[in-house]
């Protein structure tokens, strides 16, 4: 057991295969490319719109459909049934995640230039964290938005969790809700570098055994 440990934590400090770097390097592309691409989209429709009503999540800002305005029309709905608005000030999550975005783009790049094992475990851990904190963020806020609902509204329904991912009826309106292209790109980095941290290990392993 000790020589397990003993084994483990020299690992550690062992510098990473120089393709690992050069595939680490080229993971950072597509995470910093997703700030360019919407995360998520919400899409509404019903026989009055028969157009439908969408909403894009960025990694820092939203954005709605027909030139913006699909987001004040959704608000318009919202009201009367006692949602709280959809505005930018609403989802303060949009203020940390461009920042959390580029550290992770940083740290990639400097593992891939200087790192060693460590450093990648670290990596996997803090991508790991951070999807994982903003994702249940999310679910917050949209259960948030389904249940705080005002008792005075014009209309009155029952509390409900908005759509997060594939299809939900609500009254006469149904809603989409899917990941986008900045999410993809996000899923890449992230399962990109899971894997070449795993690899490093397994490898290591192996070799470790058969040498005993």
């Amino acid at each position: 057991m000790r020589d397990n440990v003993r084994w483990f934590y020299a690992l550690l400090y062992k510098p990473l295969y120089p393709w690992a770097r050069l595939v680490l390097a080229a993971l950072a592309i597509p995470l910093a490319l997703s700030f360019l691409q919407p995360l998520w989209r919400i899409r509404m429709e019903a026989p009055q719109y028969p157009g439908g009503l969408r909403m894009d999540i960025y990694a820092y800002k939203l954005e709605g459909g027909n030139e913006g305005r699909d987001i004040a029309e959704i608000n318009e709905l919202n009201h009367y049934i006692g949602m709280a608005k959809i505005e930018r000030s609403q989802f303060p999550d949009l203020d940390w995640i461009p920042f959390a975005f580029g550290a992770l783009v940083l740290l990639s790049l400097r593992a891939a230039a200087v790192g060693t094992l460590r450093d990648l475990l670290d990596l996997c851990v803090l991508i790991c964290y951070v999807s994982a904190f903003s994702l249940a963020r999310f679910l917050l806020k949209l259960y948030a938005f389904g249940h705080d609902l005002d008792p005075h509204a014009a209309v009155r329904i029952q509390p409900f969790m908005p759509a997060f991912l594939g299809t939900k009826q609500v009254g006469n309106f149904t809603t989409h809700a899917y990941p986008l292209p900045g999410t993809y790109m996000v899923a890449v980095f992230a399962a990109g570098t899971v894997l070449i941290t795993v690899w490093h290990f397994v490898r290591e392993w192996r070799r470790r055994h058969e040498h005993q």
